[in-house]
């Protein structure tokens, strides 16, 4: 059987066909190359190379591949699996980015030495009663998890994490905030465009981002979108806590130009780099399909550095944020 035909034999659809199909490919291949000039693999225990922390400092984002292994992301889907049970919902705090202000309440506040569980603004119905379980309707787990649950603080400090902060130069890093984000199908809330230092501020700036995605992460469930390059333009706006306990933001939100942003699409085990200015976000997920993730905030604490007081977490003296060393 012949396979190859000459143009003559295909006629114009043919050749139409033949040139779209073409043209599809070639852009499929863009596409991958494209996304594939922001991920990377990860290096033995954790450790960048020269070339990676470079593209760190360039890009404000990181994505390295393959740093959790199946095992680690099962074990601590399978921990939050065991938490979200014992969970009790007496108190319903609902965590939104849409309104941030408004539903900051006190019991958000203390979660910053707690495990606190947020609902997702959609998951109630016009009578204030959850529309499904519980496991299916809360929007995070925050935020001292990497310091009072076992299996999380493991995993948070383990030697590989330690490596990274190292390559990139942090002599006394101080884990400050941490969260499992679900996403949930259908009613995953969006997360607005934002800066992590708006929230978590030190002087000098210091803040680093560290997101592992415990489930594969696509643009149908709502994975991660960030600019490259624009850490470098500074800090837009702060988060303040006021001595009354309220909380306000400095500045309206600022206008991003959308288009600049790519999609950080990304196999279960990955784990992203966010510099404390870069600016993402991710969409919400209205698809069929979870896309868990565990994500860890941490500032330098050594000499020099001091934690803003006007931050919206803060700790009692008896009980302060451990660093990973140093």
């Amino acid at each position: 059987m012949r396979l190859h035909m000459t143009s003559r034999q295909l006629g114009s659809q043919g050749r139409q066909h033949v040139l779209r199909a073409a043209r599809t490919n070639i852009s499929a291949r863009k596409r991958v190359l494209h996304l594939s000039a922001y991920k990377t693999t990860t290096a033995a225990r954790g450790m960048l190379t020269a070339e990676q922390v470079a593209q760190f400092q360039r890009d404000g984002f990181l994505v390295l591949e393959s740093f959790a292994s199946p095992d680690d992301c099962a074990k601590l889907r399978k921990r939050m699996d065991t938490l979200l049970h014992d969970f009790d919902p007496k108190t319903i705090s609902i965590f939104t980015t849409k309104n941030q202000v408004k539903k900051t309440d006190s019991y958000f506040l203390n979660s910053a030495s707690d495990v606190g569980f947020f609902f997702e603004d959609k998951a109630f119905d016009e009578d204030g009663k959850l529309r499904q379980a519980k496991e299916l309707s809360i929007n995070k787990v925050g935020h001292a998890l990497h310091d009072l649950d076992p299996v999380f603080r493991e995993f948070s400090r383990s030697p590989a994490v330690c490596n990274v902060l190292r390559s990139l130069g942090y002599k006394r890093p101080l884990p400050v905030q941490s969260m499992y984000i679900f996403k949930q199908p259908s009613i995953g809330g969006e997360v607005m465009p934002h800066q992590d230092s708006t929230f978590i501020h030190t002087t000098p700036l210091s803040c680093i981002g560290l997101w592992w995605a415990l489930e594969d992460a696509t643009k149908d469930n709502g994975c991660l979108w960030a600019v490259p390059g624009i850490h470098r333009k500074g800090l837009k706006r702060r988060f303040l806590l006021a001595p009354d306990g309220s909380v306000h933001f400095d500045a309206p939100q600022p206008s991003y130009d959308m288009s600049a942003f790519v999609p950080l699409e990304c196999p279960a085990g990955t784990l992203v780099l966010l510099h404390g200015e870069n600016v993402h976000y991710s969409a919400e997920n209205t698809s069929p399909i979870s896309r868990h993730s565990y994500s860890m905030h941490l500032v330098e604490s050594g000499n020099g550095v001091t934690w803003s007081p006007d931050n919206w977490a803060q700790r009692a003296p008896d009980n302060p944020w451990q660093p990973l060393y140093g």
